[in-house]
C-alpha cells in the first residue's frame, strides 16, 4: 500500500512519500523535487507541471496557473474579479454562477471547472508518485490553507475524486509543519507536564499563516491560527513589476502592461531578482533581451531600496503575529521556539520583523519547501495500517466560529447558537437536543463575516425530514449530531427521532430551546469527548461550560437523563437533506470523472504519437551521422547516395506533411528506413563481432584437439576413456577446423562493404555444436576406485560380538552403541 502526501501549492507542487524507514520527497521526470501549478492545453493534448511552466509565454492563453484561491468562488466575487486583469488566460461564468477558466483544447473553445484543472494538476503528481513507488497511488494526504472555507474544502476534495484518489484528510498547512517537527523531538515533556509552544509562520507565494501548536510527547494540539490570504511572494514581484514597467515606459517608451507575453517575461524575471537580493545586498542587474518590439532592456535594484518599496507590505507581517498571541492567551516567555517556512520567508526584512516581534531568533531547522509535503506524507502513514508509526495525536483547530439556525418549516419562530466557537478543537461532534412536532431546518453558517476571507458566511442548509409528534400530541425529542470532520468540513451527520413507548412515563419538557451535547457515552452526556481519530479526551469545567451552556443546562439535561432512564424509549433515524453552499451535483462530479478518465487516454495516445514520430525524426539524423562516420566503409557509394536522398526526402516530409500525421504513419515510415538502414547497421555489427567469435572458434578447436594429442600419448589422464569416443571427438574437431578455414577465406575474399559470407550467429552455433560433442568426452571424470577395507575394520566385528550392534546415523557414519550404563552423546 502507498504511503503519499502533496502539498498542493498556488506556484509549486511537492510529493512525499513514506518508504525505506523514513520520509522522502520524490522528484518527477525532469529530477525536480517541485512540480509547477501549471496546466498548458493545446490542440491534441495537455501538458502539466515543468513541460507547462516552459509554455506559459508561447501559448500563455491556454496555459493556467495561479488557480488554487478560485475553489468553491463565483465569477463575481471580488478577489476572482481582482485577478481577472493579471490573468493571461480567460475566466468563464459557469451556469452555477461559479468561476470557470476558458481555454482552446482539442480545436475548441472548452470551459473547466477550478476542480477539474485542480484534477489535472493532481492527475500528474499521482502518476508522478506512481512512477517513483513502482505501485498504484490511491490514498493520499493533501494540505489546504488553514483559512479555507467549508466550501473551498469541499471543492478541493471534489477535485481529488475526479483524480481518482482517495483523500484520507484534508490537513491544514500549519498543522503538517507541526507534525513534521514534532514527531522526531524526542525530548518533548510528558502529558502531565508543561506543553511546549513552538510558534510556525508560513509565508508562501500566495498566503501567510500563522498558528501556535503546543507538544507533548505523542501529541500535538494547535491552540491558535491567524492568517492574512492576501500576503504572499507574489507581492513582492508585483512591486518589482510594477517598478519596471514604469521604468521601461519612461527609458524605452515600451509600455508593457498591453503586452500579455512581455508581462510574463517581466514577472518571471522579476521572481528571479527577489531571490538574488535575499543573498545579496548590492546593486543588481535585470537583463531582457528582445523584450518588446525586438529591443533589450535592462534595469537594476539593491535590497535596501526594494525595502522601502514594500514598507506597506512589511507592516502586515506584525498583524498575524499578534493575534494569534492574543487568541492563544500566551506570553512571549511561553513560546519554546519559531519556526519559519515556506519561499517568502527567506527575505531577510520579513525574518527580521518575525525575530523583532518575539524578541527571539526565528529557527529555520525544517525544509522551507518541503515541511507541508513531509508532514502530509507522515499524517498518511499514521492513517494506513500498512506502515507502523510512532503514536502521535493531532488536534487540530476550528478557524472561524459556525453558528447554527434552525426554523420549522412551518413556524415563523427562529433560534440559533454557536455550536463551535474560533479555535475549537476538531476533529469534533456535538450533539443537539430539539423538541419538534415537524420536520425542520438547520442553517449553518460562519458567525463572523467580517473574518472570512470569503465573501458568502453560509455553509448550508440541512432539512430533517420524518420529524412527527408524540402519540399524545406533544413535541418528540429529536437529537442532531453536527460535526466539523478531519477535513475541517461542517456536517449534520445523523439526526434520530426519540419515541416514547405507550404506557410508560413521559419525559416531560417545558422549554422549546435546543440543548447542546458534546458527544460521549449515554453516562456521560455532561461530559466533553473529543471524536479524534478514535480517542476520546474529556475536557476541563471550563470547556464543558463553554461548549455546553450554563451550569443549569448541564443539571437540566441531568434530570433528562434521569427521566430517560425509568422510561423504555425507542430511537429511529431521520433522514437528512443537506444543500451546500457551491456543492458539485453527484452526476455532474461522475460527468467530470469519465471526462478526465477520456483526457488520459488523449494524453497518452498523443504521447504514443509523438514517441513514433521522434523515432524517425532520430534514425532519420542518428543514421545520416553514421553514413559519414562509423559505417562509410560498409555501404557502396550507390547505396550512400540513395540512403541519402531517401533521409533527406524523410526530413523534408517530417517538417512539411508529415508535421501531424497517426502513428501508425510514422511507423511505416520508420519500417521503410530500417529496411535500408539494418543492412548497412549489420554489416557494422558482423565485422566488429567475427573476429572474436572466430577467434573463440579456434581457441575451443586448439583446446579439443590438444585432447585428442594427450589421449594418444596414452597419458593417464584420459586413459579411462575409449578409442571410438576419442575418435568421435577428433572427427568433429577436424570438421570444425575445415569449416572456420573455409568461412575464412570465403569472407577474405569480399570487400567490406558487401553482405558476410558467415555471420557471428552461424560462427557461435558452431561453437555450441562442437562443444555439445566434445565436452561430455573431454570432461567425463575417471571413476573411483574401491578402496580396500583394512584388517582392523574387518575384524572388528568379531572382538566386539554380538553386543556391539553397529548401525548408521542420518549422515552414513557408522555408529557403535556404547556399553550399558554409559550416557551416548549426540
Amino acid at each position: 500500500m502507498s504511503v503519499v502526501g502533496i502539498d498542493v501549492g498556488f506556484q509549486n507542487c511537492y510529493i512525499a512519500v513514506a518508504r525505506s524507514g523514513g520520509i522522502e520527497t520524490i522528484a518527477n521526470e525532469y529530477s525536480d523535487r517541485c512540480t509547477p501549478a501549471c496546466i498548458s492545453l493545446a490542440s491534441k493534448n495537455r501538458t502539466i507541471g515543468n513541460a507547462a511552466k516552459s509554455q506559459i509565454t508561447t501559448n500563455f492563453k491556454n496555459t493556467v496557473h495561479g488557480f488554487k484561491k478560485f475553489h468553491g468562488r463565483a465569477f463575481d466575487d471580488p478577489f476572482v474579479q481582482g485577478e481577472k486583469s493579471k490573468l493571461p488566460y480567460s475566466l468563464h461564468k459557469l451556469d452555477n454562477g461559479n468561476a470557470g477558466i476558458q481555454v482552446r483544447y482539442l480545436n475548441e473553445d472548452k470551459v473547466f471547472t477550478i476542480e477539474q484543472m485542480t484534477s489535472m494538476l493532481l492527475t500528474k503528481l499521482k502518476e508522478t508518485s506512481e512512477h517513483a513507488l513502482k505501485k498504484p497511488v490511491v490514498d493520499c494526504v493533501i494540505s489546504v490553507p488553514s483559512f479555507f472555507t467549508d466550501v473551498e474544502r469541499r471543492s478541493l476534495m471534489d477535485a481529488t475524486q475526479i483524480a481518482g484518489l482517495n483523500c484520507l484528510r484534508l490537513i491544514n498547512d500549519t498543522t503538517a509543519v507541526a507534525l513534521a517537527y514534532g514527531i522526531y523531538k524526542q525530548d518533548l515533556p510528558n502529558p502531565e507536564e508543561k506543553p511546549r509552544n513552538v510558534v510556525f509562520v508560513d509565508i508562501g507565494h500566495s498566503s501567510y499563516q500563522v498558528s501556535i501548536t503546543s507538544f507533548n510527547k505523542g501529541k500535538l494540539k494547535v491552540l491558535a491560527t491567524a492568517f492574512d490570504p492576501y500576503l504572499g511572494g507574489r507581492n513582492f514581484d508585483e512591486i518589482l513589476v510594477e517598478y519596471f514597467c514604469e521604468d521601461f515606459k519612461n527609458r524605452f517608451k515600451l509600455n508593457v502592461k498591453d503586452n500579455p507575453r512581455a508581462i510574463l517575461r517581466l514577472y518571471q524575471e522579476c521572481e528571479k531578482l527577489k531571490k538574488l537580493m535575499s543573498a545579496n545586498s548590492s546593486d543588481l542587474p535585470l537583463n531582457i533581451e528582445c523584450f518588446m518590439n525586438d529591443i533589450d532592456v535592462h534595469g537594476k535594484m539593491n535590497r535596501v531600496q526594494f525595502e522601502e518599496m514594500c514598507t506597506q507590505l512589511l507592516m502586515r507581517v506584525e498583524a498575524p503575529l499578534k493575534s494569534v498571541m492574543e487568541q492563544s492567551k500566551l506570553s512571549r516567555d511561553e513560546i519554546y521556539a519559531i519556526e519559519v517556512v515556506g519561499g517568502a520567508t527567506r527575505t531577510p526584512a520579513i525574518k527580521e520583523r518575525i525575530s523583532k516581534f518575539f524578541c527571539k531568533d526565528i529557527s529555520t531547522t525544517l525544509n522551507a519547501d518541503e515541511a507541508v509535503a513531509r508532514g502530509c506524507a507522515l499524517q498518511c502513514a499514521i492513517l494506513s495500517p500498512a506502515f507502523k508509526v510512532r503514536e502521535f495525536s493531532i488536534t487540530d483547530a476550528v478557524p472561524f466560529p459556525i453558528t447554527l439556525r434552525w426554523k420549522s418549516q412551518t413556524d415563523e419562530s427562529v433560534g440559533e447558537c454557536e455550536v463551535y466557537n474560533k479555535n475549537h478543537a476538531a476533529p469534533f461532534s456535538k450533539v443537539i437536543t430539539f423538541h419538534k412536532k415537524e420536520p425542520f431546518d438547520l442553517e449553518a453558517f460562519y458567525s463572523s463575516p467580517h473574518e472570512l476571507p470569503y465573501p458568502d458566511s453560509r455553509i448550508g442548509r440541512f432539512t430533517v425530514q420524518n420529524v412527527v409528534p408524540q402519540p399524545d400530541g406533544d413535541s418528540s425529542k429529536v437529537k442532531v449530531k453536527v460535526r466539523v470532520n478531519v477535513h475541517g468540513i461542517f456536517s449534520v451527520s445523523s439526526a434520530s427521532l426519540i419515541e416514547k413507548q405507550k404506557g410508560e412515563a413521559e419525559d416531560v419538557h417545558m422549554d422549546t430551546e435546543p440543548t447542546v451535547q458534546n458527544e460521549g457515552r449515554p453516562e456521560e452526556q455532561n461530559k466533553m469527548q473529543v471524536d479524534q481519530e478514535g480517542q476520546g479526551e474529556q475536557s476541563t469545567e471550563e470547556e464543558r461550560l463553554n461548549n455546553s451552556g450554563s451550569k443549569d443546562g448541564d443539571k437540566q439535561d441531568q434530570g433528562a437523563s434521569s427521566s430517560k432512564a425509568k422510561s423504555k424509549v425507542k430511537s429511529v433515524d431521520l433522514p437528512i437533506l443537506a444543500n451546500t453552499t457551491r456543492q458539485l451535483d453527484r452526476d455532474v462530479l461522475n460527468n467530470f470523472v469519465e471526462y478526465e478518465k477520456k483526457m488520459i487516454i488523449q494524453d497518452k495516445l498523443e504521447k504514443e504519437r509523438n514517441d513514433a514520430k521522434n523515432a524517425v525524426e532520430e534514425y532519420v539524423y542518428d543514421l545520416r551521422n553514421k553514413l559519414c562516420g562509423i559505417y562509410e566503409k560498409y555501404v557502396t557509394e550507390n547505396e550512400s547516395n540513395q540512403l541519402t536522398i531517401m533521409l533527406e526526402d524523410t526530413e523534408n516530409w517530417l517538417y512539411e506533411e508529415g508535421e501531424d500525421q497517426e502513428k501508425e504513419i510514422y511507423q511505416d515510415k520508420l519500417s521503410e528506413l530500417k529496411r535500408f538502414g539494418e543492412p548497412i547497421e549489420e554489416r557494422y555489427r558482423e565485422h566488429e563481432g567475427r573476429p572474436r567469435a572466430f577467434d573463440e572458434l579456434g581457441k575451443k578447436i586448439q583446446l579439443f584437439m590438444k585432447a585428442v594429442d594427450v589421449y594418444r600419448q596414452k597419458d593417464e589422464r584420459y586413459q579411462h576413456l575409449s578409442a571410438e569416443e576419442m575418435g568421435v571427438v577428433e572427427k568433429s574437431v577436424n570438421e570444425a577446423l575445415g569449416w572456420i578455414n573455409a568461412k575464412m577465406n570465403a569472407q577474405s575474399k569480399l570487400p567490406i562493404a558487401q553482405d558476410p559470407a558467415v555471420k557471428v550467429a552461424e560462427i557461435i552455433q558452431k561453437i555450441q555444436e562442437l562443444e555439445d560433442v566434445c565436452n561430455p568426452v573431454v570432461n567425463r571424470p575417471k571413476p573411483k576406485a574401491e578402496e580396500p577395507a583394512e584388517e582392523g575394520d574387518r575384524n572388528n566385528g568379531a572382538h566386539n560380538g554380538p553386543a556391539a550392534q553397529q548401525g548408521a546415523d542420518s549422515k552414513g557414519n557408522q555408529q557403535t552403541k556404547p556399553p550399558s550404563g554409559e550416557m551416548e552423546v549426540d
